[in-house]
């Protein structure tokens, strides 16, 4: 895949394939790169302030775009790939055809248990519901049903046109996982970094993108000093604890899509609920799912699940290491 890179070492215990220094260099640029070009509109070129809030919000998804798609040709620049072949150059950064069913599906599911707590809770909720529409005298008939379904249509309409949900949902997740994962992680792996070494550095690099929110958080909410410390604290905590989950699942898989749908999950469900006032099975759950998660982890993020061959590869994610099967570095 990458140059120098055989059947009996890794990427990752190649020195010099690609340098420490300008793999970290590397990655802070393109960090920095993600959130100052959003204020480049504005403050460098000029540009008249947006008309309305999804002007402004369009304006930024461009900006996202463009800073992903320069991110990726940085990388393919430092990184020593001889293979021009544009299936392999999509295959370095995590974009693949193959296994996508797994990439999808186990790490939807994995990440689901810590959120037990929380769709218990959203059970608990909706079986008030329907105990307080059967209470009033309704009834869960066919019709019911088609109305809720109606409705739930109707839900969908609306929230595909909101310009929060594109942010959220679509743009967010697709480009910081990208760059952060995606041009990142090859980059400090060919630079020599251990694997346990990248989990800790990527969550670094995607909470340096998060610290202008400080100064949004600050002056257009009104947010006295110490109450924006606290807001953003929480925030770069969050970024910190999911970056490196994301780093770890795209270290494991080798696929993209895993940290992608695993970044659009929790986005939608937000921080996962630890307690609950209406009842105390919620704590339960949480520990449960909790604990069902780390038992788990690793053998449903196995790279034999996502990857065709294993046994002596040459992978840039390095399977073989992590299931210690190379140890040329250490010889």
């Amino acid at each position: 895949m990458l140059s120098r890179v055989t059947a009996t070492a890794t990427p990752m215990e190649q020195d010099g394939v690609v340098s420490k220094p300008v793999a970290v260099i590397a990655c802070i640029a393109m960090a920095l790169l993600y959130v100052a070009i959003l204020y480049t509109p504005t403050l460098l070129l000029r540009l008249p302030p947006p008309s309305s809030f999804n002007t402004f919000m369009i304006r930024r998804f461009l900006c996202a775009l463009l800073s992903s798609t320069l991110s990726l040709f940085l990388t393919i620049l430092i990184l020593p790939v001889h293979n021009k072949e544009l299936r392999h150059i999509f295959g370095v950064f995590g974009i693949r055809s193959d296994h996508i069913w797994q990439a999808v599906v186990l790490p939807l599911c994995l990440t689901s248990l810590m959120y037990a707590g929380s769709l218990f809770l959203k059970c608990l909720l909706l079986l008030a519901s329907l105990r307080q529409y059967t209470s009033s005298g309704g009834a869960l008939s066919f019709d019911y049903c088609k109305c809720a379904l109606q409705r739930f249509i109707d839900w969908l309409s609306v929230i595909s046109s909101n310009v929060l949900v594109w942010r959220n949902y679509v743009v967010a997740p697709f480009t910081e996982e990208l760059v952060f994962r995606a041009c990142m992680i090859p980059l400090l792996l060919c630079g020599g970094f251990k694997t346990y070494s990248i989990i800790l550095l990527c969550p670094i690099f995607f909470s340096l993108a998060h610290l202008n929110h400080f100064m949004e958080i600050y002056t257009k909410q009104n947010y006295r000093i110490m109450k924006a410390v606290m807001a953003i604290g929480l925030q770069l905590g969050y970024t910190v604890i999911f970056g490196s989950y994301a780093s770890f699942l795209f270290l494991r898989t080798g696929n993209l899509i895993a940290p992608l749908v695993a970044h659009i999950y929790c986005n939608f469900m937000g921080l996962p609920v630890l307690y609950s006032q209406r009842s105390g099975i919620v704590s339960i759950a949480f520990i449960m799912g909790f604990l069902g998660f780390l038992w788990i982890l690793f053998p449903l993020t196995g790279p034999e699940l996502y990857n065709d061959r294993i046994e002596n590869c040459s992978c840039w994610h390095g399977c073989c290491t992590w299931r210690e099967k190379i140890r040329m570095s250490q010889m």
